[in-house]
C-alpha cells in the first residue's frame, strides 16, 4: 500500500488529511512563496487538532533559492531545536551549493540538530543536475526520503526518472508534482514510488481548502493497488 502525504497550511487542513485517510502531512506555511517554516503555535495546534498522522515540519528560512548564508543556518537550527521532541513530528530540509549540488556541510548539521526525527529532503532535489549522486549524499547523511517529481516538471513528465530513482536505493522517494487522484495509480504502478505527496486544494469561500474529497480519491486509489 502506497502512503498518502498532503500538504497542508493550516490546522484545518491537517484536521481533514487525518480524517480523510492520509498517513502524514507536511505542515508549511506562506505556500505562495514555495513554503517557509509553520510557527510554534501552528505546530502546537496542529498536532493537538490531530492524533495519528505523522506531521513533517518544512524548515526554510524564506522563499526564493535553496542557497542559505551562515545567518540563515542558524535561524534553521534554531528552529529545529523549538520542534525537536514534540510527538510525531519529522522534518523537510534543503540546502544547495551556488554550483547547484546538495550542500553537504550545512545539511549534516541540520541532520544532526533533528536527531532521531524522520528527515525528507525538499523538491530543492529537483534543482539538482546529477540526481543519483545526489540521492548518495542523502543517504550518507541519513535522509529518510526525497521528494521528487524526477525533475522540474509534474511527477507525470518525470515518471522515467521517478522510476530510475526508485531502482537506484538508498533513500525512500516520495513522488510530488501535481499528483492527483486521476492520475496517482498509473503514476505508482509505472514508478512504484512507495509514497506520493500532493496539496489537494480546491477553492472554497474566496480562498483555496484542502478538500476532503479529493484525498479520500487518492487513498482510495492507491490503496487498491
Amino acid at each position: 500500500m502506497t502512503l498518502v502525504e498532503i500538504c497542508v497550511d493550516d490546522v484545518a487542513g491537517a484536521r481533514v488529511a487525518e480524517e480523510c485517510g492520509a498517513d502524514r502531512i507536511e505542515l508549511c506555511a506562506d505556500l505562495l512563496e514555495g513554503g517557509i517554516t509553520p510557527s510554534y503555535g501552528m505546530v502546537t495546534a496542529a498536532l493537538g487538532a490531530t492524533s495519528r498522522v505523522g506531521v513533517q515540519l518544512l524548515i526554510r528560512p524564506r522563499g526564493g533559492d535553496f542557497v542559505y548564508s551562515p545567518d540563515e543556518v542558524r535561524v534553521m537550527l534554531a528552529d529545529i531545536r523549538l520542534f525537536a521532541g514534540l510527538p510525531r513530528v519529522g522534518f523537510v530540509l534543503s540546502g544547495l551549493t551556488a554550483s547547484g549540488v546538495v550542500d553537504a556541510s550545512t545539511l549534516a548539521i541540520l541532520v544532526e540538530a533533528c536527531g532521531e526525527a524522520p528527515v525528507t529532503f525538499s523538491r530543492a532535489f529537483d534543482e539538482v543536475a546529477d540526481q543519483f549522486a545526489a540521492l548518495d549524499t542523502l543517504a550518507s547523511l541519513g535522509v529518510s526520503r526525497v521528494l521528487t517529481g524526477g525533475g522540474p516538471g509534474t511527477a507525470d513528465s518525470g515518471r522515467d526518472r521517478l522510476r530510475a530513482l526508485v531502482a537506484h536505493g538508498g533513500v525512500t522517494v516520495l513522488a510530488g508534482g501535481s499528483v492527483r487522484s486521476p492520475n496517482v495509480a498509473s503514476l505508482v504502478a509505472h514508478t512504484g514510488v512507495p509514497e506520493v505527496h500532493l496539496r489537494a486544494m480546491r477553492p472554497v469561500g474566496g480562498r483555496d481548502r484542502t478538500s476532503g474529497d479529493e484525498i479520500r480519491a487518492v487513498v482510495d486509489a492507491v490503496g487498491a493497488r
